[in-house]
């Protein structure tokens, strides 16, 4: 077994999740990560703590999608409302032998199961806010991930372990001191109210006044490296061209454009998966809200690979989502959706904070 996936969990468990005894975690995987299932498993059992592993099958999520009556894709089991407000600890792995599998699912019923998932959702983001469950996302390298990265496998195995730092002897010391850097950024952020995005076809102007900045150092996202919030919910106006796809729920978006008045997307674009963009931003009344705004802060994520929890981290980026707020920022807005979109800063973007120019070309011109 490649080292760094022992690294990998062991972070995850003393670093990420700072399990102990009698915490019961859920692991949610596809089959094929299970060389890292294995070794998280393993590991979580000898901190005292309870794993449980949920296999997620690509054939049979298709097969609900496709043939399910609405009340089928609208089912949630008891057990997931179990789940949701008992576990401890999470553990979602990231990776699918073939991510483009829902491509040919009609958008109105990915929109349908989804939107059944919102109370799901927000009791865990309650619960997470309030440290009653800890939860971390990260990535097992796949062949398809690798495709859409455009990489060999070993080089996109290299890029994934690379981002988290997993090659150094300890990594933890690369994420404490990014958690520093990080910090002295949140804290200037939190004293600002009014938050101006500039770009190439963009100008959003977004409102953070009484709203917290996160510090995002590999606790809930593995590799990770961002600064985020919630902005004032009816606040955010003027439009974003979004730099490379949207991806979620295996489809492609490209080109997306919005427009917002009053906080809400009045105008959705896109030159592919225009359909399924619009039946996203509609699903429920929250969709066509932002959630999340946040500013991505690693440097060792420099390429654009079509997997969120890396493109959404690149250094020089921005990004919104549209949907659920993180309830730890304060944000009050509520969806099923929670959909990632990068905006490139690196070629003539800036980011004004009170109408003060503070970023520039992807970097920070303020001493912070």
């Amino acid at each position: 077994m490649d080292q760094r996936i022992e690294k990998l969990a062991s972070l995850m468990v003393g670093y990420s999740l700072e399990l102990k005894k009698g915490d019961w975690v859920k692991i949610i995987g596809h089959p094929s990560g299970l060389p890292l299932v294995k070794a998280f498993y393993r590991k979580a059992v000898g901190a005292g703590s309870h794993p449980v592993y949920h296999a997620e099958v690509d054939d049979l999520h298709e097969i609900l999608l496709k043939y399910g009556t609405d009340e089928q894709l609208q089912y949630i089991p008891e057990t997931a409302n179990l789940e949701a407000e008992k576990v401890d600890a999470m553990l979602g792995i990231i990776g699918q032998d073939n991510s483009k599998f829902l491509t040919n699912v009609d958008p109105a019923r990915q929109a349908l199961a989804q939107s059944a998932q919102k109370d799901i959702i927000s009791r865990i983001l309650e619960r997470s806010a309030k440290r009653e469950l800890k939860w971390v996302v990260t990535v097992f390298p796949m062949h398809s991930a690798a495709q859409d990265a455009e990489m060999s496998l070993t080089e996109y195995e290299d890029f994934v372990y690379g981002a988290g730092h997993l090659d150094d002897d300890d990594p933890v010391v690369f994420w404490k001191k990014l958690s520093s850097r990080q910090a002295k950024i949140r804290r200037f952020l939190d004293s600002v109210k009014e938050v101006r995005v500039k770009a190439r076809e963009t100008d959003l102007v977004l409102k953070t006044a009484g709203r917290k900045w996160i510090n995002c150092d590999g606790k809930m996202n593995f590799p990770d490296g961002e600064v985020f919030t919630s902005p004032l919910e009816a606040s955010v106006e003027g439009k974003i061209l979004f730099s490379f796809p949207a991806c979620i729920g295996g489809r492609e978006v490209e080109n997306v454009r919005l427009e917002f008045r009053e906080g809400k997307a009045v105008k959705a674009d896109a030159l592919k998966g225009r359909d399924f963009l619009e039946q996203m931003v509609g699903m429920d009344e929250g969709a066509a809200f932002v959630g999340e705004f946040a500013i991505g802060m690693n440097d060792n994520i420099r390429k654009f690979t079509k997997n969120i929890l890396f493109d959404e981290k690149i250094g020089g980026t921005i990004h919104l989502a549209l949907g659920a707020s993180i309830p730890e920022t304060g944000g009050l807005n509520k969806s099923a959706l929670h959909w990632d979109m990068v905006c490139d800063l690196r070629e003539g973007g800036e980011l004004y904070a009170d109408r003060e120019l503070i970023y520039r070309d992807g970097k920070f011109i303020r001493d912070l």
